[in-house]
């Protein structure tokens, strides 16, 4: 199972985040924005911008190697590669 580290930080319209992906002894680190509307619409609240972030790389990870993940990208691109990905994402993070 992948450790997945989530350091957060606030921009002006959202969050920045740099995502460290630890598993097989080896790592990855990605650098994902999340703008506060992609937040509202996808967890409406419902858990926080870094937790939100964390359960979308475990998402990605349940479907391709932490090694095939983009290293630099905005949090709504996963919908591009994946489009059942903002309903999926939603069950996951909403009560």
């Amino acid at each position: 199972m992948a450790e997945i580290d989530v350091r957060t930080t606030s921009e002006d319209d959202g969050w920045a985040f740099q995502v460290t992906v630890s598993e097989g002894g080896s790592q990855t680190v990605h650098q994902v924005t999340l703008a506060s509307e992609a937040y509202e619409r996808l967890a409406g609240g419902a858990c926080g911008p870094d937790e939100l972030v964390r359960r979308s790389f475990e998402y990605l990870l349940e479907r391709e190697p932490k090694e095939s993940i983009l290293r630099e990208f905005d949090i709504m691109v996963i919908a591009r590669y994946f489009p059942e990905y903002e309903d999926e994402i939603a069950r996951r993070v909403r009560p």
